[in-house]
């Protein structure tokens, strides 16, 4: 019997993915373990191996589609002997997958509904020279009110002769006919926002853009940032530390280490952090509504930039490894996180973030917490900068790095406790290699 191909789950949370590309085509035979397809999940796009050996007979799921449910068949394998006549005349019960979304006129598909405005004040039902409604889109019915014309008069080029935004633009331009000017309560009403919602970016007036359409990762951090902001209440601890012996201590290690490992200021900044939060364990905490759970390991996920976001690879027991073995595993993550080659397991489930900037020549900044963790760590550039020792001004390298708390989780003097920790490791970093 044809072997189904399902979608798999890629992460205990996914329910759905995306079918990002097929590496095979009907007819293509394949063995164990040869990449067949890419899914797209939230935080990664993930190579599909075959389990089985045989002939492609059908897919399912076209390149492209999004919204593909875990578990739904995507594909039909097909043993010896076997042809598609074989495969089950309902091609196995799938889920249909969502398409791809319609191409739209750029502002319009971005273009949120405008709240109703109140009955009193409301405009007008448009109808059309005919007398029959007017079909528009809310976009296309705002830039109609504010250019003063009659949408009766005009031939919608959108799905079922819908006005659009490039019909209004087009009669602008062409000299349509101007509808009855409206009493200036109803037009504020028609035009104004409710109070609490965001401002539409489609406004008259703005200059040619592309689009770039929002990948489901791009989705998922707009949507986890947005509630770590709203839910958690964020406080910041800022702290300027030397690092001339950290730097000292760091060109000294690389030249004892030998070919292939090069330390960089990031696995030290990381071994620092590990050691702080195993001395304040309180601070390697996040938020639960029955209890705060403070955890008994130390695992720091590393904010790396990739192509349409970012992704935290984790370093796992951190505080128990040495300076080489942090370095060869955060190059080693870095890597496959801009390659998209992490399994799930590698970026899930960190105690505590790290969000370095400094390789940019960012002095200093303030991170968004990672939910349900309870802090992140952002750490700027080392400069060098006028300080004042034993009474004297002097020169030394310095870098300023911030703690963004959840307070539900870590209060103050624990944040301060974990930052004079931290300070002391990273200034005094012989520390960190007992």
């Amino acid at each position: 019997m044809p072997i189904s191909i399902l979608m798999p789950a890629l992460s205990p949370t996914m329910s759905e993915g995306n079918l990002a590309k097929w590496h095979v085509k009907e007819g293509d035979t394949v063995s164990a373990g040869d990449v067949i397809a890419e899914i797209e999940t939230d935080k990664a796009t993930m190579e599909v191996e075959a389990v089985d050996e045989g002939k492609i007979g059908r897919i399912v799921v076209a390149e492209g589609a999004e919204g593909v449910a875990v578990n739904a068949v995507i594909a039909w394998l097909l043993e010896e002997g076997e042809s598609e006549g074989d495969i089950p005349a309902d091609g196995g019960g799938a889920p249909a997958p969502k398409a791809p979304a319609a191409e739209t006129p750029k502002a319009e598909a971005a273009a949120p509904a405008p709240a109703a405005a109140p009955a009193q004040a409301s405009a007008p039902q448009q109808t059309s020279s005919s007398g029959g409604r007017v079909f528009a889109s809310p976009l296309a019915k705002r830039m109609a009110e504010q250019a003063g014309l009659d949408l009766g008069s005009l031939k919608g080029s959108g799905p079922q002769g819908r006005i659009v935004k490039a019909d209004i633009e087009a009669a602008v331009s062409g000299g349509a006919p101007k509808a009855a000017a409206a009493p200036a309560a109803a037009a504020a009403s028609a035009t104004a926002p409710s109070l609490g919602s965001a401002p539409s970016p489609d406004v008259p007036g703005l200059p040619a853009y592309d689009e770039v359409p929002n990948s489901n990762m791009r989705k998922v951090i707009a949507k986890r940032l947005t509630e770590s902001k709203q839910f958690a209440p964020h406080f910041y601890l800022t702290i300027d530390c030397e690092i001339d012996a950290l730097l000292k201590v760091r060109k000294q290690l690389n030249e004892k280490a030998g070919d292939g490992v090069k330390l960089s200021v990031n696995d030290l900044v990381i071994r620092a952090t590990a050691l702080a939060l195993k001395q304040v364990p309180a601070a390697n905490a996040s938020w639960t509504e029955k209890a705060i759970r403070i955890y008994k390991q130390v695992d720091i996920s590393v904010a790396v930039a990739i192509d349409d976001g970012l992704i935290t690879p984790v370093i796992r027991d951190a505080g128990s490894k040495g300076l080489k073995q942090i370095s060869a595993e955060m190059k080693d993550l870095a890597t496959r996180a801009r390659d998209r080659k992490l399994k799930p397991e590698e970026f899930q489930g960190g105690t505590f973030s790290i969000s370095n900037l400094g390789m940019f020549g960012i002095k200093d900044f303030a991170a968004v917490i990672n939910p349900p963790q309870g802090a992140i760590l952002a750490v700027g550039a080392g400069e060098q900068r006028p300080v004042v020792k034993d009474g004297a001004l002097a020169i030394a390298t310095v870098m300023s790095c911030t703690l963004s708390v959840d307070h539900r989780v870590v209060d103050g003097s624990v944040g301060a406790q974990f930052m004079a920790a931290f300070k002391k490791l990273v200034e005094d970093p012989l520390t960190m290699l007992l």
